[in-house]
């Protein structure tokens, strides 16, 4: 459900950009934002349509979605990630700077929030340029794939160790 002030801001935003770019107010526009604020976490483009068919009864074509994601973006209410051989989406207005932590084995992405980090990137003064917050990348490997690394390994060390013996 989405929060009722964060929902008016994110269409005063929207209102705004179209009223003064005299770009139409569509259905198609209000629709899309209205399912993204609804999806907590990442979405794919597939996701999306998904969630527009089953929950609104809205299907729109791909490219729609496409143009509507990058408006979405322009205006700061959308942001892209590229993972490991896929692209994702994440609603960000009013969303708290997080850290990604990504599998380079399985490509599973956990978010991670760090009062350290965050910290940290707060204390950082930079020249001319004013922060909004901040996504940081963590690669390296799950817990789920270092184990079974780990019994590959051992699998194979205990057949070398049996092939020497003989």
């Amino acid at each position: 459900m989405i929060k009722i002030d964060v929902w008016k801001n994110v269409l005063r935003i929207l209102d705004t950009y179209l009223e003064m770019n005299n770009h139409r107010k569509t259905p198609e526009r209000y629709t899309i934002l209205k399912a993204i604020y609804n999806i907590h976490g990442h979405f794919t483009l597939e996701d999306l349509s998904d969630k527009l068919i089953r929950d609104y009864n809205f299907p729109v074509s791909r490219a729609t979605l496409y143009n509507t994601l990058n408006l979405f973006m322009q205006l700061r209410l959308v942001i892209r990630h590229r993972f490991q051989g896929s692209t994702v989406y994440e609603a960000c207005y009013d969303n708290t700077s997080h850290c990604h932590q990504i599998c380079t084995v399985c490509g599973k992405v956990t978010e991670v929030k760090s009062d350290l980090i965050s910290n940290a990137i707060d204390a950082t003064h930079l020249k001319r340029f004013h922060k909004d917050g901040f996504t940081l990348y963590i690669y390296g490997i799950c817990s789920t794939c270092q184990a079974k690394l780990t019994r590959l390994r051992n699998k194979e060390l205990k057949k070398k160790q049996t092939t020497n013996k003989i």
